[in-house]
């Protein structure tokens, strides 16, 4: 009887929490050079997201390109955030750049890209790639593809 009154437990709490939709994304935003000097350019983002289940779960970024200027110089991964069930949430993405990876590239495109920003003092930043959810065996990809011009402050 023990054992029904369990079964019958667990499946009504399972059956009340249901994952109706995958979580919304907003968007990335607050693109932002934290820190840049000889060696290394820091660069921060916000992705923002929405979470409509009444269950949570937990997301994670896979590989995720910097482009600046359109010049592919990074790649970002990413540990598991925790979702929370019915609450909008965001996740820090940071990253950092090696002046150097800038310095080496081959074709005088690059560098003269690299000190045109430097002279306007802004620079293209690009995130591409997938943001993955997963919860109670489901999983749905997100692809990202976002642009913004950052000013740097030096």
């Amino acid at each position: 009887m023990r054992k029904l009154i369990l079964l019958l437990t667990v499946t009504i709490s399972m059956m009340s929490c249901s994952v109706k939709e995958k979580p919304i994304f907003k968007g990335i935003e607050d693109i932002e050079v934290v820190d840049s000097n000889s060696q290394i350019i820091t660069l921060t983002a916000t992705a923002l997201f929405e979470n409509p289940n009444d269950v949570g779960g937990n997301l994670k970024s896979d590989d995720i390109s910097i482009y600046v200027n359109d010049i592919k110089l990074a790649k970002l991964s990413s540990e598991s955030f925790d979702v929370p069930a019915r609450k909008e949430f965001t996740i820090p993405l940071k990253v950092d750049i090696s002046t150097d990876s800038i310095l080496k590239m081959r074709g005088t495109d690059a560098i003269g890209s690299f000190l045109t920003s430097l002279i306007n003092k802004q620079i293209k930043v690009q995130y591409k790639g997938d943001i993955v959810y997963k919860t109670f065996g489901f999983s749905y990809t997100y692809p990202i593809d976002e642009t913004e011009m950052v000013k740097l402050d030096y």
